[in-house]
């Protein structure tokens, strides 16, 4: 199921739905008796904002304080008010800034803290509003159950994956102290590069799932250490010249939380390399 619902819709859809002047339908009040009936049935000890929304907050959370203009890394579940699942992360990290998500959603995480999990109890005017979007209907109320991971729970999440992905594979993988895995197909014979290096590398980038992001291609690239993730900047210096092998690298020894280009914030790095040669 796909999971980039949120980040694609403009936060303030609210503005375009509040009045029936340009044609749009107000759905205040039967959201208001829907989200009524839902949290009774439900026996929710919900809290409701001055902007009309639900929350029923399970974790504070101890981490940084979130805000309506904060990048999150989170899971989520959503749903509608008869409980048919619209949208969700199952159990996969996504990063995405709160200036980019619907009203109530973003509404909701600014009362939670890093480590905060939460249902938030969406009407329409917080949401999507008169109009139907995707496969949610014009005038649904939405429901997410969401979690917002802290660098420390990231770091422990991509722990627990990694080892399930090694287990998996049936690699024979070193961890380093930083958390950094890494397997040795080949040692090499040359030159050993430093930190600080200038070498020519072969290498091919995935994602636990095995779906490939980047590669250099068998001629490799030229680059300096210095200049590269902290994940490279440590293991490339554990192989010398003609050195192959993996390097599996938690987000906080890559692009941490942060969505960078076609990788996702939080997100487990896994590459192949070879190290074709120490340049300086």
């Amino acid at each position: 199921m796909k999971y980039n619902l949120l980040a694609l819709v403009l936060a303030f859809v609210a503005s375009s739905c509040s009045s029936s002047s340009d044609g749009n339908k107000d759905y205040r009040e039967e959201n208001e008796a829907e989200i009524a009936a839902y949290v009774a049935e439900n026996n929710l000890l919900a809290t409701k904002s001055t902007s009309g929304l639900y929350y029923v907050i399970e974790d504070e959370g101890e981490g940084k304080n979130i805000s309506l203009i904060s990048d999150v890394t989170l899971t989520y579940k959503g749903y509608t008010t008869n409980g048919e699942v619209f949208d969700t992360t199952r159990d996969d990290l996504v990063s995405f800034n709160l200036q980019g998500v619907i009203a109530g959603f973003a509404e909701g995480l600014s009362y939670l803290n890093e480590g905060g999990k939460a249902t938030l109890i969406i009407p329409a005017h917080l949401g999507y509003g008169s109009k139907d979007h995707g496969n949610i209907l014009a005038g649904s109320v939405l429901i997410f159950e969401v979690e917002v991971y802290s660098p420390s729970m990231i770091a422990e999440k991509n722990d627990a994956d990694i080892q399930a992905y090694i287990e998996k594979e049936g690699l024979d993988a070193t961890k380093t102290a930083s958390g950094l895995y890494y397997t040795m197909d080949e040692a090499g014979t040359g030159a050993q590069p430093t930190s600080e290096s200038k070498v020519k590398i072969a290498y091919e980038g995935s994602f636990l799932n095995g779906k490939k992001f980047d590669e250099s291609g068998t001629l490799g690239v030229e680059l300096e250490l210095s200049k590269v993730i902290d994940g490279w900047k440590e293991g490339i210096p554990l192989f010398k010249e003609g050195g192959s092998g993996k390097l599996i690298i938690p987000a906080h020894l890559a692009y941490g939380s942060y969505n960078y280009s076609a990788i996702p914030g939080g997100s487990v790095l896994v590459f192949d390399i070879d190290l074709l040669s120490v340049i300086e």
